[in-house]
């Protein structure tokens, strides 16, 4: 339900507007259910306690599949007929909701199972919890508060960008998240509520698998995985001995009780296996499966422990964070020449992987966490196919730790990297490492735009052997291109004729082609109408005059032109760029040197303003500040139009813009 909106986000925004704006001038008639008051409340001083009405037990847990046996054989030789429910074990926050007259009027944390902390103004803000459900009697609906990995790894994005430390994974994220004493900052986090049982429970059912469909009948999120397994019909009638009370009452029955263990034990595994293999590609993280016995009679009767019930048990998954040593680090080179350093590791098992290697990401997160060589770390796969790395354990150092060292040369060709903060990459365009990517970009419909030269047929060239480098592009022969499977004599011809008509390009359109850090369109029009073809031939200081250029996309050029000086050079030569002299009358123009932002939608595409407005000597942007000239805006314009009224652009629509235009 909460997956498929029956509105825009547009849509919702405006109607909430308008809610709230009512509500403010009718304050009386605000309702406990209204979207408003999730917002989060005053921030708390500290938490209460609250007892739950039952008690909050721990599951014991099995490992593997000789400890289900044997807790399944308990229950079946009391109870041969007896149903369970499997279902997915979350790993997250546990948190225990209760409804009086169909709302909610408390939430506690686990606790020790007894007692735990109120954090009602929290739970209101998770969008997945019900503010009020169809039922009147007091009924406690129990589950896991978590955070799905996508939004976990945002979150931690966030986090890294505000300096703020990291959280180690989904479950204290979760966590942490639920307990914040100030509920706006709960509103912020994107929490999920996931029910998985009950306490307090008056419903007319003596089944708890029929128990979970009434909650999701509620209005919760569906429980997913979630399967009743018994022992097979056919299997019981086949062992049943003859005016016997119980199937497997005395010792002479064990065989019996065997085959119906087997029967049983097969439908649990193959739910196991399923969930553990939908375990990386689900959103949320999962730590086992619970088994637990349907009859609430059987339930009551089973009765439990000091500490846990014995109708039900965690199956878990095998763990999937580990301790290894980082022995070493090694850099890749990525498609695209940025680098990312790559752990080394002590060996060590993960879900019955040998891992040896996890990302570091880059060297700003390496210095944030203090990872160094020789540290034991805590590894992590959390659903990705590359481990990673979330902490070292700085308390067990010994001194014989060493600092990691970024690279200043580039490991696959050796030549001088651009180092930024985050970013460290090779620039060399005849990398081996990236030069397939270099020659995609380069043929890209922004860049050179060789019709016909896509991704696909990049690598196909490549892996013949027919390219290694974009000037191989230009000694293609017809003869090599019709031996491939599927060329015939018009697409080869329409190939090579589409790469001869680069030659005399625009010289922007060149620079763009190569893909310099930092350089898009915008800046590569710039670069061309300022230099001409003496782009590559600049200083840091002269490139920093342009208005909008900082250092670092200066370092970035200059850096490109050190390492591909004679790539660059035999470029030029073959290509004879072209750089469109200024029109005189453009130097005259109202529009001459000005900043223009086009928003909205007007009757022609957005590159044909573009191209008038560049043509007249204009700088066009694509957002509104105090340094913009003028704004021309078509229908549906939206917050740029709204910032340029407020810093008194001056606007122009599509006609005062031609009338100007007839003016030029």
């Amino acid at each position: 339900m909460l997956d498929e909106p029956i509105a825009s986000d547009e849509q919702y925004d405006i109607l909430y507007h308008a809610l709230k704006e009512y509500e403010n001038t009718h304050p009386t008639e605000i309702d406990y259910t209204s979207p408003t008051q999730r917002i989060g409340d005053t921030p708390l001083e500290e938490f209460e306690k609250g007892e739950h009405i039952k008690r909050m037990w721990s599951l014991d847990d099995v490992f593997n599949t000789q400890e289900l046996r044997e807790w399944l054989k308990r229950i079946l030789k009391s109870y041969p007929d007896a149903r369970f429910v499997c279902s997915p074990k979350f790993d997250g926050a546990s948190l225990n909701l209760l409804y009086e007259n169909g709302k909610l009027v408390s939430a506690l944390t686990r606790g020790d199972g007894t007692r735990g902390e109120q954090v009602l103004q929290n739970a209101r803000t998770i969008q997945s919890i019900p503010l009020q459900i169809p039922y009147a009697e007091k009924i406690e609906i129990r589950g896991e508060v978590v955070i799905s990995k996508d939004d976990f790894d945002a979150l931690n994005n966030t986090r890294a960008s505000e300096n703020l430390s990291l959280f180690a994974n989904p479950r204290n994220a979760a966590a942490g998240s639920l307990r914040q004493l100030d509920s706006k900052i709960t509103a912020k986090r994107p929490l999920r509520f996931m029910p998985w049982g009950v306490g307090e429970c008056t419903l007319k059912t003596s089944s708890f698998y029929e128990i979970l469909k009434n909650i999701e009948s509620f209005g919760f999120s569906a429980l997913p995985f979630l399967h009743l397994c018994a022992v097979d019909s056919q299997v019981m009638a086949k062992n049943a001995p003859k005016n016997t009370p119980s199937l497997f009452d005395d010792e002479s029955n064990e065989s019996s009780l065997e085959s119906a263990l087997d029967s049983l034990q097969k439908q649990i595994l193959q739910v196991y296996e399923e969930l553990k293999e939908a375990r990386e590609s689900y959103q949320i993280m999962l730590d086992g499966m619970v088994v637990m016995v349907d009859s609430l009679q059987m339930q009551d009767s089973l009765g439990w422990t000091i500490k846990s019930p014995r109708f039900a048990c965690a199956y878990k998954f095998p763990a999937v964070e580990k301790i290894s040593r980082l022995i070493d680090v090694t850099f890749q080179v990525g498609r695209s020449g940025a680098i990312t350093p790559v752990a080394e590791l002590e060996p060590i098992e993960i879900e019955g992987a040998t891992i040896t290697r996890a990302t570091l990401h880059n060297f700003s997160e390496i210095k944030r966490k203090d990872i160094r060589i020789n540290d034991k770390v805590v590894v992590i796969r959390s659903g990705d196919v590359i481990p990673k790395i979330i902490k070292p354990l700085s308390a067990l150092r010994d001194g014989s730790e060493r600092e990691i060292i970024a690279p200043t040369l580039c490991p696959v060709c050796g030549k001088e990297l651009l180092i930024e903060e985050i970013l460290i990459k090779c620039q060399n365009l005849n990398c081996h490492a990236r030069v397939k990517e270099s020659i995609i970009h380069f043929a890209s419909k922004k860049a050179l735009n060789i019709d016909g030269l896509g991704e696909k047929i990049v690598y196909e060239l490549f892996d013949k052997g027919l390219i290694s480098g974009i000037l191989d592009l230009y000694s293609l022969k017809k003869e090599e291109l019709l031996v491939l499977d599927g060329w015939k004599e018009k697409r080869a011809n329409n190939l090579l004729q589409s790469i001869q008509n680069t030659i005399g390009v625009e010289l922007w359109r060149l620079i763009n082609a190569l893909g310099i850090e930092h350089i898009g369109e915008g800046a590569s029009k710039k670069l061309a109408r300022q230099f001409g073809l003496d782009v590559f031939d600049l200083s840091v200081e002269q490139i920093t005059q342009i208005d909008g250029f900082g250092e670092e996309m200066a370092k970035s050029l200059c850096e490109f032109s050190h390492a591909n000086k004679a790539l660059i050079t035999q470029i030029f030569t073959l290509l004879k760029p072209s750089v469109p002299k200024l029109d005189i009358k453009a130097t005259n123009s109202t529009f001459a040197n000005k900043s223009v932002v086009i928003t909205g939608t007007l009757s022609q595409p957005r590159e044909h303003f573009v191209e008038i407005l560049e043509s007249l000597g204009a700088r066009v942007s694509s957002s509104v500040s105090a340094k913009t000239d003028f704004v021309l805006c078509g229908e549906n314009a939206g917050s740029k139009l709204a910032k340029a009224q407020t810093l008194s652009v001056k606007i122009l629509n599509e006609e005062e813009f031609r009338e100007l235009l007839k003016k030029e």
